[in-house]
């Protein structure tokens, strides 16, 4: 499906590109007129029946991961997953935030895999593609329903996200945390609003993550800042400004990962700036070549985070010097699964 160029209110993506896995494309009749409001957000019930991802990317720092929805409506224009829809028949576009596959059975298909006596206790990152606490986790609790069970088996996790709905989960949080069994990042890509509204739409507004950190840190919660991601031209200038403000909110880590392209992102991404900042467009663009050998991604191991060349080798020196500045020590706390323990077969307690 192919749309020309359009700012969809409440919406990132300025586009809705062909997936480049079909064959049969439509196009928008250009004559007819063009709606700006905001499509509305379809969900689909997602019949998978695992729940824990195997991550075998040695860059990312874990082995499994929880995704309670496939797709995301916060709609960072910038997201690296937008690509995973394509693989579903939809576009990385408007699609990937408005076409949203939940899972509801998560939670008991976790407590079935934590309970297989093969499970060998680690840290379980939530959200390691898309956010498990956007809009809809509010109504759905399936996010809260896997914490739950974590909680209940007492097996670490880890969860990053740009939302502040995560507050509401602080109590499971801070009890697993005195366990070493818990922690969480606030992803912030920019502390301007405005800039956030149009980038990010529907993820909280920076004062909100801030305050989030604020929070999870008082309900003893190990919370640091993920700077996700580095907008080359574009924000990161703001990377002293924003470890200041998280560690003046309680953040205790910090981390940051450079902007990523990865096939339809690139044009989504460009057009995005073409339509929002036309002037900085090539600035961005030249800057993110720059890092990533001429090209505007590169998938290397070890390099597609931070990219390599002289503005990269900036970027690692403003960070550093930010969370030197800052008293920031660590970029994530140590986790334990000393904890584990195997629960009972729910059955089994009724008698």
């Amino acid at each position: 499906m192919t749309d020309p160029r359009r700012v969809v209110q409440g919406r990132g993506a300025v586009t809705n590109p062909q997936n480049r896995f079909e064959r049969l494309a439509y196009e928008r009749d250009p004559e007819a007129e063009l709606d700006a409001t905001s499509p509305e957000t379809v969900f689909y019930r997602d019949p998978t029946r695992t729940i824990l991802a195997k991550n075998e990317s040695p860059d990312v720092g874990f082995e499994r991961s929880i995704n309670p929805y496939r797709g995301c409506e916060h709609g960072c224009v910038y997201c690296f997953a937008r690509p995973t829809h394509e693989y579903l028949g939809f576009s990385a576009g408007l699609d990937f935030e408005t076409k949203i596959l939940v899972k509801p059975d998560a939670p008991q298909l976790l407590r079935e895999e934590l309970s297989s006596p093969g499970w060998v206790p680690q840290v379980i990152a939530i959200s390691g593609v898309t956010d498990a606490y956007q809009p809809v986790e509010k109504r759905l609790g399936i996010t809260r329903g896997c914490i739950e069970v974590l909680a209940e088996f007492m097996n670490p996790l880890f969860i990053i996200t740009k939302n502040q709905l995560v507050t509401r989960d602080a109590d499971l949080l801070g009890t697993m945390a005195r366990h070493d069994a818990a922690a969480v990042f606030l992803s912030v890509t920019t502390l301007d609003g405005d800039l956030a509204r149009v980038m990010e739409p529907r993820t909280s507004q920076p004062t909100l993550k801030l305050d989030a950190i604020r929070e999870l840190t008082a309900a003893g919660v190990p919370t640091g800042v993920m700077i996700g991601p580095v907008i080359p031209g574009l924000t990161d200038h703001e990377i002293p400004s924003i470890i200041a403000a998280a560690k003046a909110a309680g953040a205790q880590y910090a981390s940051y990962v450079m902007l990523r392209l990865p096939w339809a992102v690139a044009g989504i991404f460009e057009a995005w700036l073409e339509e929002h900042f036309p002037d900085r467009k090539e600035k961005v663009l030249n800057r993110v070549r720059s890092m990533r050998d001429g090209k505007l991604y590169d998938p290397k191991w070890g390099v597609r985070q931070k990219g390599e060349g002289i503005f990269a080798d900036q970027v690692r020196a403003l960070f550093t010097a930010a969370v030197r500045r800052a008293g920031i020590e660590g970029k994530s706390p140590r986790l334990s699964a000393e904890g584990f323990r195997r629960a009972p077969d729910r059955q089994h307690r009724l008698f």
